[in-house]
């Protein structure tokens, strides 16, 4: 059976690459600096460079609306296990 992690991680690593290529052809960062502004959005921090172009502006925007998202699945499908190994304990019984 694949792990959460293992299943996840090309759609992490997708939203990544999106986000550095927004950064890096759109804003014009060099790749380091696209890298740092797409894992701290990612990582649910904010940017760290301004945005300067108004096109940048809209994608960038809705490239955070993209990994908000990709955060709020990939750690309600990652805690799902441990949810349901507490309420075990609990011993609460599944709806029929």
């Amino acid at each position: 059976m694949v792990s959460t992690w293992t299943a996840f991680l090309p759609i992490t690593a997708a939203t990544l690459a999106l986000g550095m290529a927004l950064y890096h052809w759109v804003e014009g960062l060099a790749w380091s600096d696209a890298f740092l502004n797409a894992a701290m959005l990612l990582g649910g921090m904010g940017p760290i460079d301004p945005i300067r172009t108004e096109l940048g502006k809209w994608l960038i925007g809705f490239y955070a609306l993209l990994a908000g998202l990709v955060v709020i699945v990939l750690a309600g499908v990652m805690l799902t296990p441990v949810f349901h190994h507490v309420l075990g304990k609990l011993h609460v019984k599944e709806p029929e």
